[in-house]
């Protein structure tokens, strides 16, 4: 990757370009044929809420042009993995600007693994659509392995969906490299 990226805390005044970036990417993924999220899905309440909560984090990178991605790091995910001893973080809502340097979602990625291991916990853990093979491979490219699924996760609307539980051991010392990172 070519990009200096710099990850650093999502805050309050964040949440219309968190809200922005979702739903370029929601339009990116529909045009590519992926199958994961929907429009309007996450609004500015959506990231204020998870900003504000002592239970999850939104990380943010940027460059010298602007917001290139964020992610979404949960302590704990009981609606798609049950009740879990804490020894694993949740990456949700992985995001990169499309037209992003090649490269930007997999430090990403690295970089939400880093603090989970950081927190001293040994696995990072994600889920995705059983409808979105792709980002299947991706994960998996990336280290991840299926682990189960659930047939019945439910939207914010009620809707059940199927995902796929996968995660990745952080092992001795956490994670790959962060390369391009900085915060």
């Amino acid at each position: 990757m070519t990009a200096q990226l710099t990850c650093r805390r999502a805050d309050i005044d964040d949440v219309a370009t968190l809200a922005g970036l979702y739903e370029d990417v929601v339009r990116w993924m529909g045009d590519h044929g992926i199958d994961q999220w929907k429009s309007g899905a996450k609004d500015e309440r959506h990231f204020a809420r998870v900003i504000g909560s002592a239970a999850a984090e939104v990380w943010l990178a940027y460059d010298g042009s602007g917001a290139l991605g964020a992610y979404e790091l949960w302590w704990s995910d009981e609606q798609a993995w049950g009740a879990r001893p804490p020894v694993a973080g949740y990456v949700h809502r992985l995001m990169t600007r499309p037209g992003a340097p090649a490269g930007t979602g997999r430090a990403l990625l690295r970089d939400a693994e880093h603090r989970i291991a950081a927190a001293g916990r040994e696995l990072s853990r994600l889920d995705v659509m059983v409808t979105s093979p792709r980002l299947r491979t991706y994960y998996e490219e990336a280290g991840y392995a299926v682990v189960g699924e659930l047939a019945d996760k439910l939207a914010a609307d009620g809707t059940p969906y199927g995902v796929l539980l996968m995660e990745r051991p952080l092992g001795q010392g956490g994670q790959g490299g962060q390369e391009g990172l900085g915060g």
